[in-house]
């Protein structure tokens, strides 16, 4: 068999170190290659990445901030970012090397080749972390830098709305855009740094309770060359100034339309509608924003108006019933009609004594028959004591008006005893940044102090109350527990001016006007009776653990210690 040659292969001499080589372009080894030659010439040693400490983003190039992790792939993508001529190179390999958590240097290992791949090399990268704000941030260390505004009103002499409203925003995280919240007479105002953030805000509120909204806008400046303009925009939101518990008249021609139910009736509950139901026959109804809005109307009264009755006896109608509601007969007295002689009777009774009726028995018919027993108290609006000033009420037949309409189960011995509760919620005040809350922390709700203050202190212990008592309501907010370190401060007898704090604890603020509504109507110790049974109680499955502790009073916190 013929020998066949290969084909030759030219080789030439390293100029360094003589070794016979491929040609290349050097003409040098590998091996001189890496000594000579430094492939990560013109790429920074050193270089710096900006970091906002108020919102923990990091700068990426060119416009945004984002959020990122320590050592995390987000991270690494922005330091990357900021090094130039790695274009120029091709990198195989990047990781961090690890530095103290509180350290403001970052250090990157790179490995990177070049000329196909012969010539390969790691160095390290130290970045510099600067501290700085974020545009966002800016706006909001700054006063009047908004672009959009939600103005929130409800014509209601309460705020348990808006108490309500909070803790639907918080559990929704709908205030991650708010720049700031400012309170005002009849409601809140919403800024915002862009106005798709406030059109998002007019979206949840709508899918959340009954509103109406309309928008406008205001030229701040103008450019006729680009044909461009700058605006700030207003949305109004007015939320119906109907709320649970109230009594309510409709008007009898929309009353016919709504499966002619009877105009006096009771909201059980409002979310994106009205329901009401005729505690007289268990007819219920549903009307929406839209149609209300065609023709609103106003409620009779609302819980203040409420009046203690003592429920005498109950004859169930187990045939007429709808959900939780079941149809009975009920006969009451006004709460200490019959006591001989006492301090409620000098304070109650006294509005009926001329009339009469304070020892006076009234038949009714009402929706709780599920829940009331004999001896219970319960909460109703006393119609033949009341005057109402509405074309509505006078309009109907004396016939179909009750003596009394029952509203809901009151528990007066169990809220005597004063006891702390167990679960508390979130203010949303440190969430939208804002500086100088009340002394009690009450978030965005309670800022304006004065006389103000007291009334919204008496309607955040009613929307407390509220919760415990309504599951359903229960199920729509977030409730955390309270820590086993944290001291619940209540106020001193005589007066709300001192408090009483717990040794070596945390402060943490009780509900104000629970404790003081409980000093001021405490009976002698052989008066005391004991607790309602069936008293709602919030139950641990229903509290969740991590509570925000940048939501408590902080100022307070660092005189106690």
């Amino acid at each position: 068999m013929e020998f066949v040659p290969g084909p030759p292969v030219h080789r030439v001499l390293c100029a360094d170190c003589g070794t016979p080589i491929t040609p290349n372009s050097a003409n040098l080894c590998v091996a001189c290659l890496r000594n000579t030659i430094d492939i990560t010439e013109g790429i920074p040693k050193q270089a710096s990445v900006a970091f906002c400490r108020n919102c923990e983003r990091f700068f990426s190039p060119p416009q945004t901030w984002t959020q990122a992790r320590p050592e995390s792939s987000e991270l690494l993508a922005i330091c990357l970012k900021k090094l130039k001529g790695l274009n120029k190179v091709r990198l195989t390999d990047a990781h961090f090397i690890w530095t103290e958590p509180h350290s403001k240097r970052l250090r990157v290992s790179l490995t990177i080749q070049k000329e196909n791949t012969i010539l390969e090399q790691t160095f390290e990268i130290e970045y510099l972390v600067q501290h700085g704000q974020c545009p966002d941030c800016a706006r909001l260390a700054a006063k009047n830098t908004w672009k959009a505004l939600v103005q929130v009103r409800q014509k209601v002499p309460h705020k348990r709305t808006f108490l309500y409203l909070e803790q639907l925003i918080l559990k929704h995280n709908a205030q991650k855009d708010t720049i700031s919240i400012k309170e005002v007479k009849d409601g809140l105002d919403f800024f915002y740094s862009s106005r798709t953030h406030a059109l998002k805000m007019v979206d949840f509120l709508n899918s959340v309770a009954p509103i109406r909204s309309k928008s406008s806008e205001q030229l701040l400046s103008s450019d006729t060359h680009s044909n461009t303009a700058n605006f700030k925009y207003t949305y109004s939101v007015e939320i119906v100034p109907i709320c649970k518990d109230d009594l309510v008249c409709i008007p009898l021609k929309q009353a016919r339309s709504l499966s002619n139910i009877s105009p006096l009736t009771v909201c059980v509950r409002v979310g994106n509608s009205i329901q009401l139901i005729d505690p007289q026959s268990l007819q219920s109804c549903e009307i929406p924003a839209q149609i209300y809005w065609r023709a609103p109307f106003d409620s009779l009264a609302a819980v203040t108006d409420l009046v203690e009755f003592t429920v005498l006896d109950v004859d169930l109608d187990h045939s007429r019933q709808k959900g939780k509601f079941v149809m009975a007969d009920a006969q009451v007295a006004l709460s200490g009609a019959f006591h001989s002689s006492s301090a409620e009777n000098s304070n109650n009774m006294m509005d009926f004594e001329s009339n009469g009726q304070a020892n006076q028995i009234f038949h009714t018919r009402t929706h709780l028959g599920a829940i009331l027993q004999p001896g219970d108290t319960a909460l109703g609006y006393f119609l033949t004591n009341s005057n109402y000033n509405s074309d509505h009420f006078a309009t109907l037949p004396q016939s179909r008006i009750p003596d009394i309409v029952l509203v809901k189960k009151a528990y007066p011995n169990r809220r005597k005893k004063s006891k702390a509760r167990n679960w508390r919620l979130r203010s949303i005040a440190k969430e939208a940044g804002e500086e100088g809350e009340t002394s009690s922390a009450r978030g965005a709700i309670g800022r304006m102090g004065g006389r103000d203050q007291k009334k919204v202190e008496e309607d955040y212990e009613l929307f407390l109350r509220e919760l415990e008592e309504d599951p359903e309501l229960r199920s729509a907010v977030n409730m955390y527990k309270v820590k086993d370190d944290v001291a619940m401060v209540t106020p001193v007898e005589g007066g709300t001016a001192g408090v009483r704090r717990g040794k070596g604890r945390k402060v943490q603020y009780a509900m104000d006007i629970d404790n003081t509504v409980a000093s001021t109507t405490q009976l002698p110790e052989e008066d005391v009776k004991e607790e309602e049974p069936d008293f709602p109680e919030v139950k641990l499955n229903e509290l969740l653990e991590d509570f925000d502790e940048m939501t408590l009073g902080q100022d307070e916190e660092e005189q106690h210690q």
